[in-house]
């Protein structure tokens, strides 16, 4: 059975009118000398019979250490992740100063077999990208949310 996540993909218009995405680099030491393709939209695991939505609002809060923007959803549906893990998403348009996130953290042993407990940020930084970079820093299972992003906003 996939398990299931929820996210929110933020996205603004620049001064040349073009959409930039928000997107979070996840931390911890097996992400961090990985860039290309490692990236994602803030989002976390929900359980079945909780509400996507509320999933994640939360999940975005707690990856970005302040609560979501209010304003209206677009609903980008579900994608499949290579993971057996299915991802829905909804859009918001609204800006947000990347360089100020506080995300809460996780522990792992670390380095392994060491019996030390290392405490790691969830989420090490967010950054904007235009569609075409976010195409390349995306998680392949994601980058189809970019497209629906793009053909909601042409209508």
């Amino acid at each position: 059975m996939p398990r299931h996540s929820a996210g929110l993909l933020l996205y603004r218009f620049n001064d040349e009118a073009h959409i930039e995405v928000l997107v979070v680099h996840p931390g911890g030491p097996f992400w961090a000398k990985k860039d290309d393709g490692a990236w994602s939209l803030p989002k976390g695991e929900y359980d079945l019979g909780e509400e996507p939505l509320i999933v994640a609002g939360r999940e975005f809060e707690e990856e970005l250490g302040q609560p979501p923007p209010s304003g209206p959803r677009r609903d980008l549906g579900e994608l499949d992740q290579s993971s057996a893990k299915r991802v829905r998403a909804w859009a918001i348009e609204s800006d947000l100063d990347a360089e100020h996130i506080m995300s809460n953290t996780f522990e792992i042993e670390w380095p392994p077999k060491s019996g030390a407990i290392v405490s790691f940020p969830e989420i090490d930084r967010a950054a904007w990208f235009s569609i075409p970079e976010a195409r390349i820093k995306l998680l392949s299972g994601q980058v189809g949310f970019l497209d629906r992003l793009v053909e909601a906003l042409s209508q």
